[in-house]
């Protein structure tokens, strides 16, 4: 939309407005409003986009105020929504206990354009496409948007689903917005999956465009335009793919979810129970788009692979593509190589400015800069491994199934009688690194060596470990005494950070311990001999 077709629409939202409100209410200040709300005994607000709401020094708003505005409009819909014809804005109504009109939303609507630009290609694959996010981050936008590039550029039958008069605005005419694709209403939220089939059955569209599917009929309409070859572009309830999973309603939009009993052969190789959760068939939507925000969407190129993941437990990264003002074709063209090289130079420069303070997190490190390495153990205690993977901030996570595998970590007194697990690991060219025990000093140390990890990568963190590995070694050397018969062994003074590393360690022999002692003194006492109840 140009600016002279919204500064129309504006015009024509401000036309509607009581007298005493437009006088105070400009063209130039609705740039970044998103609505205008009056309420009886209120003064009137107008709430921007970045939050800033603005009251208007109007004097209450009265009854009178909200009568002349509903005069204006067409009737209030069972959805308590009206609108004006041939715009994008939406009046939305708040009755009270008897049904009269008491307060009013009104809704700027616009076109933003750019906002596909970053998935465009995913749009011109022919595949279905959901959209999931939360309200406000511009998922009926995006829906605009596509049905104006698959009408008018590549000349497809689209036919739009509206209901509320949500996607093409209010009137008999489609706003602009849509391009040449066909609009259908629906009078009422509940006759929106009877429209859905209608459409299919007698317009023959090659594309259905549809917004908010949120119940399991509206569900299975789209399952049954999906099976008939139509490609399909929609928005549903949830924020983010493994919550669409969760919500028995819709989870069929991504194929339905049903409890199966596995063999044991099976169990035993998955590492998992007999009885697991599994994609039911295959899903109505070939890609699942998550909308982070405005500009930032997390993208799911296989809906069934990126299910079949979620169930199972395993990691699953979808694609980012993001859409800066001014940048759009830029970063949309660039390559996920590039993309994460930058991300990657972000991440380092930022920890060497500020390594004590490093506003990344871990996930942040994970997800957007390297494949995580998958370590399967093999008498190796999984507590501890874990706890030393999130102390030292390694990219790195642990896998029940060796065929997932990256390494192996196993313990070296296990590993003397050639155990098959090692077998297999050789078969499958894994490299695997030996423990001497299983405390957290020895599982660190390899873990290091096994992730190639570098010294200069952790300087921050390295003395604190190594004070870490030498009182674990003492706390292990009094462990052996007190097993042997000795009893109580006070260790020497040590930080509250080790002094718990020692504490795991006393736990995981069934031996008891206490810290003793005040300030620079504190200390751990382990409990042994006749005093070790």
């Amino acid at each position: 939309m140009n600016n002279l077709q919204f500064q129309n629409d504006v015009n024509r939202l401000l036309a509607v407005l009581p007298d005493k409100i437009r006088s105070h209410v400009t063209y130039s200040m609705m740039d970044d409003v998103i609505e205008i709300v009056l309420d009886i005994g209120r003064q009137p607000e107008i709430r921007h986009s970045d939050g800033k709401i603005d009251k208007l020094d109007t004097g209450e708003i009265t009854q009178e105020d909200i009568d002349a505005v509903t005069s204006k409009i067409p009737e209030f819909t069972h959805d308590n929504r009206s609108g004006i014809p041939g715009t994008l804005h939406r009046i939305s109504a708040i009755r009270n206990r008897q049904g009269k009109v008491i307060g009013l939303t009104c809704r700027v609507g616009r076109v933003v354009t750019g906002t596909i630009a970053c998935i465009k290609d995913f749009c011109l694959m022919g595949k279905s496409i959901l959209f999931l996010g939360r309200p406000g981050v511009g998922k009926t936008t995006k829906l605009r948007e596509i049905s104006r590039l698959l009408a008018d550029e590549l000349g497809k039958r689209v036919i739009v689903v509206d209901t509320s008069n949500e996607i093409a605005g209010d009137g008999d005419i489609p706003h602009p917005a849509i391009g040449s694709a066909r609009r259908m209403q629906v009078r009422q939220p509940e006759y929106q999956k009877d429209i859905m089939i209608e459409a299919v059955e007698n317009h023959t569209p090659e594309v259905i465009v549809v917004d908010e599917i949120g119940t399991e009929e509206e569900a299975q309409a789209a399952r049954t335009i999906a099976e008939r070859g139509v490609m399909l572009i929609a928005t549903a309830h949830g924020n983010t793919l493994e919550n669409l999973i969760k919500n028995p309603t819709l989870s069929d939009l991504v194929g339905g979810i049903q409890s199966v009993t596995l063999g044991d052969d099976e169990a035993k190789r998955r590492a998992s129970q007999k009885t697991v959760l599994e994609r039911e068939k295959q899903p109505t939507f070939d890609i699942v788009i998550e909308i982070i925000d405005r500009n930032t969407l997390a993208v799911y190129k296989d809906t069934a692979e990126a299910v079949d993941y979620i169930l199972r437990g395993w990691p699953i990264r979808p694609e980012i593509r993001k859409v800066d003002e001014g940048e759009d074709a830029k970063i949309a063209n660039q390559s996920v190589p590039e993309r994460i090289s930058n991300i990657e130079d972000k991440l380092l420069d930022n920890r060497k400015e500020n390594p004590l303070n490093f506003s990344f997190s871990r996930k942040d490190y994970v997800e957007n800069v390297k494949p995580i390495k998958k370590i399967y153990l093999y008498a190796v205690s999984r507590s501890i491994v874990e706890k030393a993977i999130e102390r030292l901030d390694l990219n790195a996570e642990l896998t029940r199934n060796i065929d997932d595998a990256d390494l192996v970590i196993a313990h070296k007194n296990f590993a003397k009688g050639g155990a098959k697990i090692l077998s297999t690991a050789n078969e499958y060219r894994l490299q695997v690194f030996y423990v001497k025990t299983n405390s957290m000093a020895q599982i660190q140390k390899v873990l290091k060596e096994a992730l190639c990890v570098e010294d200069d990568y952790h300087d921050t963190i390295h003395g604190y470990y190594d004070d870490a590995e030498r009182a674990l070694d003492e706390a292990k050397a009094a462990i052996n005494k007190i097993l042997a018969g000795a009893k109580n062994i006070e260790l020497n003074p040590q930080n509250q950070k080790i002094r718990k590393l020692q504490h795991e360690l006393v736990e995981q022999h069934n031996l008891e311990s206490s810290s003793v002692g005040e300030g620079k003194d504190r200390h751990l006492r382990i409990v042994g001999g006749s005093d070790n109840s």
